[in-house]
């Protein structure tokens, strides 16, 4: 899958060298996100990879999903049964092997929202056994750091219900619930769209094919595999 160049770097890199983002960055970043999964879950197809290693920046500072290798299509009200996903990540439905829709991008968007805000996801442990039992004892019982304000806690506990049919963004209005939501009051959605809100950061990049906000790795040295003979690569 071909995508365009997103050289402002990964969120995740952002969030490390800054540190947690405040209401106005988070909003910012979770409405970019937000905008991505409407489109998504309007044609059937649920995500199932968010975390901020998987939103770049493009050369605006704008936030782009990127890596759909778990992405799905199931279609408008069905569900399927892959697990897949990271582990601090994973909806309980998941878990529980009970079948999944789109309501595990939202989740998935809630736990995003609390790590942008504190700089690590609500759910974390030593292994993913861990994870996942802390995972289905509930939102409830994580502790918010006071940097939370209570309407920011309200809607990452309405995204984060254990029951999906009760989780923000996955009843009638979708997820523009989450885009009506208090926490969102005075946020210019159209600016967000239209690409006429400033960025919270705007990306050092000199240029189209400047990639400085990448790590460096050396070049693989070793010599190509020998041609098998087969022809199989002849149209492809």
């Amino acid at each position: 899958m071909l995508l365009e160049a997103c050289l402002g770097g990964d969120l995740w890199s952002l969030l490390q060298d800054r540190g947690p983002f405040d209401d106005g960055a988070t909003r910012f970043y979770t409405g970019c996100v937000t905008e991505a999964l409407v489109y998504l879950h309007h044609r059937g197809i649920i995500y199932r990879n968010l975390k901020p290693e998987t939103i770049l920046l493009d050369l605006r500072g704008y936030a782009k999903l990127v890596d759909f290798g778990f992405a799905k299509y199931v279609g408008v009200g069905k569900k399927t049964w892959t697990f897949c996903g990271t582990p601090e990540y994973v909806a309980p439905e998941i878990l529980l092997n009970k079948g999944h829709d789109g309501s595990v991008d939202c989740w998935a968007l809630g736990v995003l929202l609390f790590e942008l805000l504190c700089g690590s996801p609500p759910f974390s442990g030593s292994d993913p056994l861990d994870i996942y039992s802390i995972i289905l004892r509930g939102i409830d019982m994580i502790q918010f750091p006071r940097k939370i304000t209570k309407s920011a806690a309200n809607l990452i506990k309405g995204l984060c219900r254990d029951r999906p049919s009760e989780r923000f963004g996955n009843q009638k209005n979708g997820l523009r619930d989450v885009q009506k939501h208090k926490w969102f009051d005075g946020f210019d959605w159209d600016g967000l769209q239209q690409g006429s809100i400033r960025p919270p950061f705007a990306p050092p990049v000199g240029g189209p094919l400047v990639h400085s906000d990448f790590n460096s790795f050396t070049e693989d040295t070793d010599e190509p595999p020998p041609d098998d003979g087969s022809g199989w690569d002849a149209e492809f």
